[in-house]
C-alpha cells in the first residue's frame, strides 16, 4: 500500500484541486484519546491549565487538524453508522445512505448524494431559526 501511495502522490504532486486522505488503520476514538494525552501532557509539564482547555483547542490535536470538516460523508452497502471513522470531525457533516456497494457506487450515484446535499439546510447545531435571525 505504501509504494502505491508513493505513486499516487508523485503522480499527483502537481495538483491543486482536491486532497485525497487515507484513513488506513485509523480509529476515531484513538485520534480523540491521542489528542487528550497531548494535552494533558502539556498540563502535567506545567504548560497548560486544564480549565483554559477548549473545544477549538483539542481539535487543533486532532489528526488532519489542518484540513476541513468534511460536509458530506457518504456510505454505501447500507451501511448505517459512523463506524469510529473521523468522529470529531463528522460532528456537523451530512450524512447520505446508498444501498449501492461501492464499487457500483457510479458518477450517477455520486450526483444524486449531491442532489440531496445541496437540499439540505446546514444548521451546525442550530435551529433553523436561530440562523433565520442570524441572517436578518
Amino acid at each position: 500500500m505504501q509504494d502505491k501511495i508513493a505513486k499516487a502522490e508523485a503522480q499527483t504532486a502537481g495538483n491543486t484541486g482536491l486532497a485525497l486522505n487515507i484513513a488506513a488503520n485509523y480509529g476515531g476514538r484513538w485520534d480523540i484519546t491521542q489528542a487528550c494525552q497531548q494535552l494533558a501532557k502539556a498540563c502535567a509539564d506545567g504548560q497548560l491549565n486544564p480549565a483554559d482547555i477548549t473545544e477549538t483547542m483539542l481539535g487543533e490535536y486532532i489528526n488532519l487538524a489542518d484540513v476541513p470538516a468534511p460536509d458530506l460523508c457518504i456510505r454505501t452497502a447500507g451501511e448505517q453508522r459512523v463506524s469510529n471513522f473521523l468522529i470529531w470531525q463528522m460532528a456537523y457533516s451530512e450524512y447520505y445512505f446508498s444501498d449501492l456497494l461501492w464499487p457500483d457506487f457510479d458518477k450517477y450515484a455520486l450526483v444524486h448524494a449531491i442532489e440531496s446535499y445541496l437540499g439540505r439546510e446546514r444548521r451546525f447545531g442550530k435551529t433553523s431559526e436561530q440562523l433565520e435571525s442570524e441572517n436578518a
